[in-house]
């Protein structure tokens, strides 16, 4: 019998806001072919989840000797704060996604680093939205719908999302029934090809400027969030650039985010680039940097573990205390300002520009 825990409100428990935390896994829903949402509790009672709608995590995942860390967007609301899903979907060449669609089972404890990001209409509001998606891009955008639709129900949205086929719409059944119900909330999908048995009367093809026309007349008027596959968000990008439209309203989240394959040399103040000793507080190793090569690829030399997902500074994974010394820092928005202030740093985005020692 599962254990009886008291009833208690919000107000009276603890906000999940740490870094790092345990959740433990409630229940898995298939979406679509190859899609799945897990759904995670907090480790302990008394704990709600406290993110903005479209940030994401960072799972460790114990898929070998060593875990792989991955990043997934969040697709609950935070509106409902006392469970958080991912929804992903297990692509050809999938490690992680993978071994949670054969291993992970209700009662299973998985750590997950996070939430961060800013692709969300708290951190850029407008007086009414577009969403536009594809495949597994949807995600971002479920949590922010879902999150209207709890919190402000009458706010104007346009919601297009592209598929390969019917059947691979991801929460089709759940948009269709907001579009019946909310007063301000527009519907269209968009698949590219459509099955001999398949029943479908809506638009078929590829997104373009006549589609987007077609689906959100006053497209012009609102203020877009695109996410999918980086060709897609492309042809999105050319079609409203085309337009006219304000491209300061444009934001999008990109799947997989591209690390630099090349040292990018940093000076020091003399203009001078030269290796730098990079020492580890925890393991109590040191390790030697060369110019252009970032903390964590020294680490990694020097047999320091440091965990790292995207390695280009947007997912937040590798954030370690710089103890002493000056780094360079190009982050893609994975670490706050308040973080920076408190001395923490990126290890996959920060170049030594002097000796100096972290906590790792």
């Amino acid at each position: 019998m599962a254990p009886i825990h008291p009833y208690k409100h919000v107000d009276e428990m603890r906000p999940w806001s740490d870094r790092t935390h345990l959740l433990e896994l409630v229940a898995w829903t298939p979406e679509a072919p190859d899609v799945m949402t897990f759904t995670f509790k907090p480790e302990n009672p008394g704990h709600w989840f406290r993110y903005l709608p479209g940030q994401f995590v960072t799972l460790e995942l114990p898929v070998g000797p060593e875990p792989v860390l991955r990043t997934y967007t969040l697709s609950s609301s935070p509106s409902r704060p006392y469970t958080v899903s991912v929804t992903v979907k297990a692509q050809k060449n999938s490690i992680g996604t993978r071994w949670m669609f054969d291993n992970l089972k209700p009662g299973m404890k998985i750590r997950a680093i996070g939430p961060l990001g800013d692709f969300s209409y708290v951190k850029h509001p407008g007086e009414k939205y577009l969403f536009i998606s594809a495949g597994s891009g949807i995600t971002p955008m479920m949590s922010m719908t879902r999150d209207m639709a709890d919190r402000t129900p009458d706010t104007d949205v346009s919601f297009i999302h592209c598929a390969r086929t019917p059947d691979d719409i991801i929460c089709r059944w759940e948009l269709e029934y907001l579009a019946r119900h909310l007063p301000h909330f527009q519907l269209g999908f968009i698949v590219e090809q459509v099955g001999r048995s398949q029943l479908w009367a809506g638009l078929k093809g590829f997104i373009d400027k006549a589609k987007l026309s077609l689906l959100a007349p006053d497209f012009l008027e609102r203020t877009v969030f695109c996410c999918g596959p980086e060709a897609f968000m492309a042809t999105v990008r050319e079609s409203l650039k085309s337009a006219g439209f304000d491209m300061s309203r444009y934001h999008e989240e990109a799947f997989q985010p591209v690390a630099s394959e090349l040292p990018v040399v940093v000076a020091n103040a003399d203009g001078e680039a030269k290796a730098h000793k990079v020492s580890f507080s925890m393991s109590g190793k040191d390790g030697k940097c060369e110019p252009g090569f970032t903390v964590l690829q020294t680490a990694r030399a020097s047999g320091v573990r440091i965990g790292a997902a995207c390695e280009s500074g947007l997912c937040g994974t590798c954030r370690v205390m710089l103890l002493s010394g000056e780094v360079d820092m190009a982050h893609n928005g994975g670490i706050l300002d308040e973080e920076i202030e408190e001395g923490y740093i990126l290890a996959c985005c920060s170049r030594p520009k002097t000796d100096v020692e972290v906590e790792a």
